[in-house]
């Protein structure tokens, strides 16, 4: 093998190993040095096995316990070499293993693993591209509702602001499937993608919905010309936050107890006072019943303010003769301890 290709594999080797290469080469060189002394002592000197073992052990620990034989001219100069070689390769491994504590190399890398872990076990989680200015409010909002989420981030500096906060996240780049199939996007329930630029957030859009067809796209836009895009692609809602932000100052200026109103309910700051949404499941025990016999108001003290029906039509102030049905999400107001307890027989 030519020196040139020897160079290529050992950088090719080199950069697999990243920052384990000290390490890895250390202890290479070190066993070298180890296997070598044996072998010169058993040649060199015609010790048996367990004599030159001992002696190279001995030299290379420099505890200094003095020659198992007396040594030839010849021995004393291999003997040296083992010492100048042998005790610098190890003070060389043994600086290479602090420097992975000291930086936190090692605990940055069982991090990343139980993170691994922990997102391939999550279920029905949100996922959110980008941790931008937009995004961390979602994910503040989300984790206000103790709600199970990962962020996918390529700013190192955003990254590491994650991983402070204990934020399950993964490191790379939204636009490829890799990253999204890492976030665990064949189990989530929704994904928030509020990246910045416009033609990643139509990609991203496609690609998840693709990879799941179930998922749930709320996707985030710049110009209402890319709105109806993003809705082909597969988003089912498409925000735009600027629009978004001009009505909320409208309505605070025009409606302020109506928006006062509305923040309290949807931030959940009052325990009294909540809005929420429950889907009717296959097995509720209000299938079937109109909203006076399931009689969610006297057992939950809860208000029905709207019905939305499997067909996508939207029903507000439901009457009391309307009949529930599976799969219809009722949109209630109510303490969070009632809806907690209303939600048990909705499933």
């Amino acid at each position: 093998m030519s020196v040139s290709a020897l160079s290529i594999r050992l950088g090719t080797l080199r950069r697999r190993l990243g920052i384990f290469w000290p390490l890895v080469s250390g202890l290479f060189f070190l066993t070298l040095v180890f296997c070598l002394s044996i072998t010169g002592l058993m040649h060199i000197e015609g010790w048996d096995f367990f004599d030159s073992l001992y002696m190279t052990i001995t030299t290379l620990s420099t505890v200094g316990y003095g020659e198992v034989h007396p040594l030839s001219q010849t021995g004393r100069g291999l003997m040296m070499l083992v010492i100048v070689t042998g005790v610098g390769s190890f003070f060389y491994l043994a600086g290479a293993m602090v420097q992975l504590v000291v930086e936190g190399h090692i605990q940055n890398l069982f991090g990343r693993r139980w993170m691994r872990r922990t997102i391939g076990n999550l279920k029905d989680h949100v996922i959110i591209c980008g941790y931008g200015r937009i995004g961390s409010i979602v994910a503040r909002e989300i984790m206000r509702e103790h709600q199970e989420l990962v962020v996918i981030e390529r700013n190192p500096a955003l990254v590491e602001e994650l991983a402070q906060n204990n934020i399950l996240h993964v490191a790379g780049d939204a636009t490829k499937d890799e990253t999204l199939a890492a976030a665990g996007l064949q189990s989530a329930k929704s994904i928030v993608i509020s990246l910045n630029e416009a033609s990643a957030n139509l990609y991203v859009t496609l690609s998840a919905r693709q990879l799941n067809p179930n998922l749930h796209i709320v996707a985030r836009c710049d110009s209402l010309e890319n709105t109806e895009k993003l809705k082909r692609a597969g988003a089912n809602q498409v925000m735009y936050p600027h629009l978004t932000g001009g009505m909320r100052m409208a309505q605070s200026v025009l409606r302020p107890t109506v928006v006062d109103f509305m923040n309290l309910a949807m931030r959940g700051d009052c325990q009294d006072l909540h809005m929420e949404e429950l889907t009717i499941g296959p097995e509720s025990e209000v299938i079937g019943k109109n909203l006076v016999e399931s009689q969610l108001r006297q057992r939950f003290n809860i208000i029905v303010i709207g019905i939305k029906k499997t067909d996508g039509r939207m029903l507000f102030n439901p009457q009391s003769q309307e009949v529930l049905s599976a799969g219809e999400t009722l949109i209630l107001v109510g303490s969070r301890g009632s809806l907690s307890e209303l939600q048990k027989i909705m499933a």
